[in-house]
């Protein structure tokens, strides 16, 4: 999946410095409040009284991310794209973001500005400054290390606690997408290995990697909530699973919920892979992760404006805490959910 290249030029070509000034001396800041931008110690943020939102992600090689299938474009206007969506996650627009990349010498300069061309199309996109950052060596492989400040006005932003009992459960777009684009990469990558002349077979599924590979954070959701008059009483963004996402905001509020497994949102790709692999789209959607979409809660006098949203489905609903936290079923059965997502720091078998 990567481009040929004629040129490679060695990072000791340019050294550290070169190499800073050579990614970024196009950068162009679009934001008054980048007073004092890359160049300098520390970047200069005018927050005007607002409320500053910071948030911050780490990707490394062979634990995140895989270049055997994972373009490096890509991979840069990801590392960006899931920190804007931490920062919408709060009802909150992102402004600005630092970058830190280590890299062992197997990079050329032209793979790291192939990383950096993902990253500034990103911004470009959603109307952020890179204003900073770090580079340095590594000793196994590539870290890039992403945070992204945003701004909400006055008390505008949204936390996890904030949800109510009866409030209704939201969620944008759909779910399980980008865990199918990577289980058909990673099945891919295997087919390979046992036959190197064999070329992957990923034709008509470009939904579902394009999902995996280059999410986009709903900054529009955001932007449409506000139009429509509604806030949310509690957000988060669903990196790690629709499951592992409503337990955090029914803990962190003190309540339980109930979801209807009918009203999850799968796209129809999603749900043709799922059935290839043998298995239930609800897995999938529940305990996929990287999608990135919103799962929010709101009041139900809200009811009548998010109904009207087509971009959004309402999923359920929260309860008191002692219900616990539960999904029912297509034949009206309870289960419990449980946080299936992959956990970074868990000892697996």
């Amino acid at each position: 999946m990567f481009e040929k290249r004629v040129t490679k030029t060695n990072l000791s070509e340019l050294g550290e410095f070169g190499l800073i000034d050579h990614l970024t001396n196009d950068i162009k800041i679009v934001n008054e409040s980048s007073e004092i931008a890359v160049g300098d110690d520390c970047a200069v943020i005018d927050s005007k009284g607002r409320k500053v939102l910071v948030t911050t992600d780490l990707l490394i090689e062979n634990v995140h991310f895989d270049l055997s299938y994972t373009p490096l474009k890509h991979l840069g206007y990801k590392a960006i794209a899931i920190n804007l969506s931490d920062v919408a996650s709060m009802m909150g627009k992102p402004e600005q973001v630092t970058v830190s990349i280590a890299m062992s010498s197997k990079f050329t300069v032209e793979a790291i500005e192939e990383i950096y061309k993902g990253m500034k199309l990103c911004c470009n996109r959603y109307g952020v400054d890179i204003v900073g950052g770090d580079t340095t060596t590594s000793t196994s492989g590539l870290m890039i290390s992403v945070t992204a400040m945003g701004y909400a006005e006055n008390n505008d932003y949204v936390l996890r606690s904030g949800a109510g009992r009866g409030d209704l459960v939201c969620l944008t777009g759909n779910v399980g997408a980008s865990y199918m684009g990577l289980l058909l990469l990673q099945r891919e990558k295997e087919a390979w290995k046992a036959n190197p002349n064999m070329q992957p077979d990923l034709e008509g599924n470009d939904y579902i990697l394009e999902r995996h590979l280059k999410p986009e954070p709903r900054l529009d959701i955001v932007a449409l909530l506000k139009e429509n008059g509604i806030k949310p009483t509690s957000m988060i963004d669903v990196s790690d699973g629709v499951a592992s996402e409503i337990l955090h905001i029914a803990t962190r509020s003190g309540l339980g919920c109930a979801l209807y497994e009918e009203k999850i949102p799968v796209d129809p790709a999603t749900a043709i892979m799922c059935e290839n692999f043998g298995m239930n789209p609800i897995t999938a959607a529940m305990n996929g992760g990287e999608d990135y979409e919103l799962l929010f809660t709101i009041k139900q006098e809200d009811y009548p404006k998010i109904e009207a949203l087509k971009q959004v489905a309402v999923i359920g609903h929260m309860t008191e805490k002692e219900a616990g936290v539960n999904i029912i079923s297509h034949d009206n059965i309870s289960v419990p959910v449980e946080a299936q997502g992959w956990d970074h720091l868990k000892k697996k078998d």
